[in-house]
């Protein structure tokens, strides 16, 4: 099985506080299945660390108010790409990322608070026929 991973969730260094969200069980995964891992927001262009962002009315923001829709968008094509390539039958994403969130995404007021929604590549993803996981429900 292919799975591609965010490749915070395997311990790297890529978060936008330039740490991880290190998974045991998501890192198990590489015993008996091929994983790849993926980043669509350092794909995208954009450092680690870097200001956190969140989705506003459709578009990308980080907290100087600054968009960073152009860098997600891209990062979130590129690594559609590699989906493709790789003919991947699932992906785990991070739960609530702006790039990867699958079920929540913060509401765009910085403040903490979840909605429903998902994130530019986990509906990219979703949008292009695949299945797609919460790490959360994993």
């Amino acid at each position: 099985m292919k799975i591609l991973v965010s490749a915070c969730l395997l311990g790297r260094k890529c978060k936008y506080n330039g740490g991880d969200n290190f998974n045991e069980k998501v890192a198990a995964l590489q015993t008996g299945h091929e994983v790849i891992p993926v980043c669509p927001e350092v794909a995208g262009g954009l450092s680690v660390p870097r200001l956190p962002c969140e989705i506003v009315n459709g578009e990308v923001i980080n907290t100087a108010g600054e968009s960073r829709d152009r860098e997600y968008r891209l990062g979130a094509e590129k690594c559609l790409a590699i989906a493709e390539r790789e003919n991947i039958d699932l992906a785990v994403l991070q739960s609530r990322s702006p790039s990867c969130g699958v079920k929540n995404i913060y509401d765009g007021t910085f403040s903490g608070r979840l909605i429903e929604g998902s994130g530019v590549f986990a509906s990219l993803l979703t949008e292009n026929g695949f299945r797609v996981l919460d790490v959360e429900d994993f």
